[in-house]
């Protein structure tokens, strides 16, 4: 087999990493704001009330959304 060579240039960009550093913050920062959706959620308050019906879905998910921007942000 005929084994193809690389410029050190290309060898160099293929150890880079997917994700940086902000891309890991920010994934974390949308962690935090569905499990804050979640706890809004909880409790033993009315069923039917606003903060369970329309706020929590709401910030969970802008959690979720701003996960996927984490993950695409280049």
């Amino acid at each position: 087999m005929i084994e193809k060579k690389t410029a050190p240039a290309q060898q160099e960009k293929k150890s880079e990493l997917v994700f940086t550093k902000q891309n890991y913050q920010l994934l974390i920062i949308s962690i935090i704001i569905v499990i804050v959706g979640f706890a809004l959620m909880s409790g033993t308050t009315d069923i039917y009330d606003f903060r369970k019906t329309t706020l929590a879905p709401m910030v969970v998910l802008f959690g979720f959304g701003f996960g996927v921007y984490a993950v695409l942000k280049k």
